[in-house]
């Protein structure tokens, strides 16, 4: 008898766990961009805007020779991931990116990556994570606020300024589809409009990627993307020659 009853009480508890279990709601699956956003909140709090990255590479850097026209490239992954040493041989080119940055971080760092560096020119890529939201929602009018502070402060300490278009993106692949949905084609037409009109107003030169990579339907080209968002070797390809030439222009500023 006393075994029915231990039986019965073991039926009982496990149908009261499986009621309760029932009744809890479920987590919601997150997307990866939420995922990595999740992993990055250690960096954020930290180390905002990874001052640490190019702490060491920065003090092994020699001045600049004399005559020598440095150029900084500041960004994020895209900068990142581009080997300029191969696009730009012999150049003395040098590169600040960092994957899944934005402009507020960019700016945390402006004076230790690019002003300390003493370079004649800065070549800022920025906007996709802000559009996305990599360091948390951010209206445009923010996006350019950044942009401007950016500019200032390179204006004041003689650094010429090119702004590089935000480059636009597609949803050719599967796993272009996350990147794509976080960053709305009319956001980046918009921005890049500002930073256009903001770059004749100010005496920036304006790198316009965008239009050389775009295709027929208002999207990154396929081929130059394997995720719809990061250049592929043919992307950078594109990108170099006319990287060269706004620098150049930017030299040939009074």
């Amino acid at each position: 008898m006393a075994r029915h009853k231990t039986h019965f009480l073991f039926i009982v508890i496990a149908l009261t766990l499986i009621a309760v279990a029932q009744d809890q709601p479920v987590a919601p699956k997150q997307s990866g961009w939420e995922r990595w956003r999740n992993s990055r909140i250690g960096v954020y709090m930290n180390d905002f805007g990874e001052l640490s990255r190019y702490r060491e590479a920065n003090a092994r850097l020699a001045s600049p020779a004399a005559g020598e026209k440095r150029v900084v490239f500041l960004g994020d992954s895209i900068t990142d991931g581009w080997h300029l040493e191969e696009n730009f041989p012999g150049k003395p080119y040098v590169n600040r990116g960092i994957g899944g940055q934005t402009t507020p971080q960019m700016l945390v760092r402006f004076r230790q990556d690019v002003i300390d560096l003493l370079p004649k020119v800065v070549v800022i890529l920025a906007g996709t994570n802000d559009i996305a939201g990599n360091t948390g929602p951010m209206e445009l009018s923010d996006i350019e606020a950044n942009y401007t502070s950016l500019a200032e402060l390179a204006k004041l300490y003689g650094i010429r300024v090119v702004f590089s278009s935000v480059l636009p993106v597609n949803n050719y692949t599967p796993e272009s589809q996350e990147f794509f949905a976080q960053r709305p084609p009319e956001k980046i037409l918009k921005l890049n409009d500002w930073l256009k009109t903001y770059s004749a107003a100010h005496g920036c030169v304006y790198l316009d990627y965008f239009h050389a990579m775009v295709d027929d339907k208002g999207l990154l080209k396929k081929e130059l993307a394997n995720d719809g968002l990061h250049p592929n070797k043919d992307g950078y390809k594109i990108m170099a020659p006319l990287a060269e030439k706004a620098i150049a222009e930017a030299l040939a500023k009074n």
